[in-house]
């Protein structure tokens, strides 16, 4: 690595630190720290939102994708529209309807009890605690490691470090710095993937030189319909996408934790929609990017990444471009906009994961009631514990998956639609009980597992929280309506 390209690093990770100290005076009482007072601009929520979602996993798979198995994954934008209209329109009002909440999870014991709320809150920090720890995995491992030349001795170094950062200024400024970093985290991660597309337009001559004309030989061919048999289908990947979202952006409380930053219902839908706009423009930038890269390699064929196989170390190619072609300081800002996907991913999910901790588990549990100074220091330590717990685990994660866009699918989001049922359950079944919510949780986890590792029914891991969906739903629905003493009775 240049030293240009570390003093670029290392300027955004002092400005990341500086933002985090000069909210550090604002946050006075625990609104402050865990929703930024409840005033945020919607359009840098909307930022956030869409930082907090976009990973380094997400940043490398698309292009990876792309590179690998072609445009179908890309089918999955299509369903936006849908997206909108359902979290929007039907799920955020309900959300804001209730006054002084902090987590998502309180609104579940209005319907499923106590133990409803705390299966959502623990499937939360499950779920959210093996994200943190993937993201990790995929930036040291996968982008810092063979960028700076090291021994993969010191990727749990490295995600040490990364996790300190993100640390120090996430749990010094709360929410507000959370924000705003990751405002200044999208931009960079724009301006990332257009220095790639840029700088291989420049060397081939132009967008010509590396655009395909017709449909690679190596990818997979399209697929309008559903088929078992095949890994990924126009309408596959828009049911996966729509179930998706909309589970992920409901139930969430990464989500809902800035809907609940914005002042009304109308403010948190627009902060969605600017997330979803923002979505769809990365997607196909970074799909763009893969397209580049295919074309710079095929016209290299005696580079060292071409050489080593271009097709099966798809998600290895950005950083090779990186360290191998892209000039002093622009390879910098690349990595940057790398970190920046992690670091804004981390940040909002150690942040989340105090608000869980102080208000549904130790909050609620508790008998006395804190000051707004103990909520605050009982959730910075929460973080800290979070962020030790997330950089062990990062040394397990990647051997559960080997190609990065089943990771994202098949571990991070393996228990996402099974949170979502019970938000489905607590708002729109009127007959729900907390049995049918732990019905519903054993449900939806058993079928989400079996189509995730084992294939389940035959189906492929696009199906998981489709499918992981709907048995939660019924099974909920089903055991909700058995009388009550005869519930308690089989129990």
């Amino acid at each position: 690595m240049r030293p240009l390209d570390l003093a670029v690093i290392g300027l955004y990770a002092l400005a990341m630190l500086a933002v985090g100290r000069y909210y550090k005076s604002r946050v006075q009482t625990s609104d402050d720290y865990l929703l930024g007072g409840r005033t945020m601009s919607p359009f840098m929520i909307g930022l956030s939102l869409f930082a907090t979602l976009t990973s380094t996993l997400s940043y490398l798979a698309y292009p990876g994708e792309m590179i690998k198995n072609g445009p179908m994954i890309f089918a999955q934008l299509t369903a936006f529209p849908f997206v909108m209209a359902i979290v929007g329109w039907g799920l955020i009002p309900r959300i804001m309807r209730q006054e002084n909440v902090t987590s998502g999870y309180e609104l579940l014991e209005l319907k499923l009890g106590l133990t409803g709320r705390l299966l959502g809150a623990t499937m939360f920090m499950a779920l959210r605690i093996v994200w943190m720890a993937a993201i990790l995995y995929a930036t040291t491992s996968k982008v810092l490691v063979p960028l700076l030349g090291l021994d993969p001795f010191w990727a749990p170094f490295l995600a040490a470090a990364m996790g300190i950062i993100t640390l120090i200024y996430s749990a010094e400024g709360g929410m507000r710095a959370v924000v705003m970093t990751d405002a200044l985290q999208s931009l960079i991660m724009f301006v990332g993937a257009i220095v790639i597309i840029v700088v291989v337009s420049i060397d081939l001559g132009g967008v010509g030189a590396w655009w395909p004309e017709t449909w690679a030989t190596h990818w997979q061919k399209p697929v309008f319909w559903f088929r078992t048999d095949v890994r990924v289908t126009f309408m596959g990947a828009f049911l996966n996408m729509l179930v998706w979202m909309t589970c992920t952006c409901g139930a969430d409380q990464m989500a809902i934790q800035r809907y609940l930053s914005t002042r009304d219902a109308r403010s948190a839908r627009r902060s969605f929609g600017v997330h979803l706009i923002t979505e769809v423009f990365i997607a196909l930038l970074l799909g763009a990017v893969g397209l580049a890269l295919i074309g710079y390699f095929m016209a290299r064929a005696d580079s060292p990444a071409a050489a080593a196989g271009l097709f099966d170390q798809a998600d290895e190619l950005l950083p090779r471009f990186v360290v191998t072609v892209l000039p002093a300081g622009l390879g910098g800002l690349v990595i940057s906009a790398m970190l920046s996907a992690a670091m804004s991913s981390l940040s909002s999910g150690m942040n989340s994961a105090s608000a869980v901790i102080t208000t549904d588990f130790i909050g609620r549990l508790m008998r006395t009631r804190w000051t707004s100074h103990e909520t605050v220091r009982v959730a910075r330590v929460a973080s800290v514990l979070i962020g030790i717990l997330a950089v062990l685990l990062s040394m397990f994660v990647g051997q559960l998956a080997t190609n990065l866009l089943e990771l994202c699918i098949k571990v991070v989001n393996l228990l996402t639609a099974p949170l979502f049922v019970l938000f489905f359950l607590a708002l729109f079944v009127p007959w729900a009980k907390p049995a049918g919510g732990v019905a519903a949780t054993v449900a939806s986890i058993g079928v989400a597992v079996g189509i995730a590792f084992f294939k389940l029914g035959g189906l492929e891991f696009l199906w998981t929280a489709p499918a992981s969906f709907v048995a939660g739903v019924v099974a909920g629905s089903l055991v909700s309506l058995i009388p009550r003493g005869r519930q308690q009775r089989s129990a």
